[in-house]
């Protein structure tokens, strides 16, 4: 199972809408404290949807906290600071995929520490960034395309309109 891993996360509509996310791809949320929210806000719950309950959300007092309680961890590091590509690694199955705050992203001395690890999504000329909820679909789609899309559903069908006979 994936992991998303969100870092000091400060808007509940991206978090919700994260959330409902991880539902749909079979992914994990962890969300490192401080919170710019409080996990029951309204707003959060319907950017979430009625998929909220079913979300498989931990959180954590600060990022040492999540470094102790996921030993050993493959984490990357989704960054406009990285020097490659997020297409050009190899996601396995259970890692991590952490991504910052949005007025800032991930704090300098974290991405030190991983720079091995560091992806980034391409973007046109002085763009900053892309929305968190974009991000994140966008690079836990492409780990779950790598993997083969486990224990998802791949066809969908069509049923004939009543109208259309």
């Amino acid at each position: 199972m994936l992991n998303i891993v969100l870092h000091e996360p400060e808007i509940p509509a991206n978090t919700g809408n994260i959330g409902r996310t991880c539902v749909a791809a079979g992914a994990r949320l962890h969300l490192i404290e401080p919170l710019g929210f409080r996990l029951d806000e309204k707003s959060l719950k319907r950017a979430g949807m009625d998929y909220w309950k079913d979300l498989d959300v931990t959180t954590y007092i600060d990022y040492r906290d999540f470094l102790e309680k996921n030993p050993g961890a493959k984490i990357y590091m989704a960054t406009t600071k990285a020097p490659r590509v997020y297409t050009d690694v190899r996601y396995e199955p259970d890692c991590y995929i952490m991504f910052g705050k949005e007025s800032a992203g991930i704090p300098e001395e974290i991405l030190v520490e991983h720079q091995d690890t560091c992806v980034r999504i391409p973007m046109m000329g002085q763009i900053r960034s892309l929305n968190l909820g974009n991000s994140v679909a966008i690079v836990l789609y492409e780990a779950l395309r790598q993997n083969g899309f486990a224990e998802l559903n791949r066809e969908g069908h069509l049923h004939r309109l009543s109208w259309e006979k």
